[in-house]
């Protein structure tokens, strides 16, 4: 699948789609990316010396998934990282590696999903990591979603409407059935946070 073909599944898009092209390879998901150097992530991530930051890595590699999920995603839904374990960083991704990702899901309980894999450059490993998701059913209309990070988060049918999110961090937190209408959250942080039907 071409970046067209994976648009078709996945709802991410520029600067946050991350995957040139992405292929099942009888259940294995096998992805490349390649670093150009004028990444955003890059800008700050070192001055003089940059290296793709592990969480850019890990994040490939869930969106690699993505061939493996065609016929378990339906049009408006997203899939969102419920955890992330056993990582290990083991060798740096510099501008003008093409990175390999291969994952396979392990076992799946709809709408939750658990998968491992490792991402390659050059023929060296660079990271291992199981990984887990969960497909929401959330429509996201005119929302501005910045540097945010979801971790161990299941969000089912939400609505975001007018929404910025900005430098947010949402941990352990279980959020369904909620609608955030014109909503404005700078530099929040919800941890181990239960809302249901607000």
């Amino acid at each position: 699948m071409n970046r067209e073909e994976i648009m078709t599944i996945l709802p991410h898009r520029e600067p946050m789609l991350l995957l040139d092209d992405v292929e099942n390879r009888e259940g294995t998901a096998i992805g490349h990316y390649t670093v150009r150097g004028d990444e955003f992530f890059l800008k700050g991530h070192f001055p003089d010396f940059p290296i793709v930051p592990g969480v850019i890595l890990c994040e490939i590699l869930a969106q690699t998934a993505c061939v493996l999920m065609k016929d378990a995603m339906k049009e408006g839904e997203l899939p969102v990282y419920t955890g992330l374990n056993n990582v290990r960083f083991r060798s740096p991704v510099k501008p003008g590696d093409t990175v390999e990702t291969r994952c396979s899901i392990k076992r799946a309980k709809h709408p939750f999903y658990f998968a491992e894999g490792t991402v390659t450059a050059g023929g060296r490993k660079c990271v291992t990591a199981e990984f887990s998701f969960a497909i929401t059913g959330a429509a996201i209309t005119g929302t501005a979603d910045t540097e945010s990070a979801v971790t161990g988060a299941a969000i089912t049918g939400t609505a975001l409407t007018g929404t910025a999110v900005t430098e947010s961090a949402v941990t352990g937190a279980a959020i369904t059935g909620t609608a955030l209408t014109g909503a404005a959250v700078s530099g929040a942080s919800i941890t181990g946070a239960a809302v249901t039907g607000a």
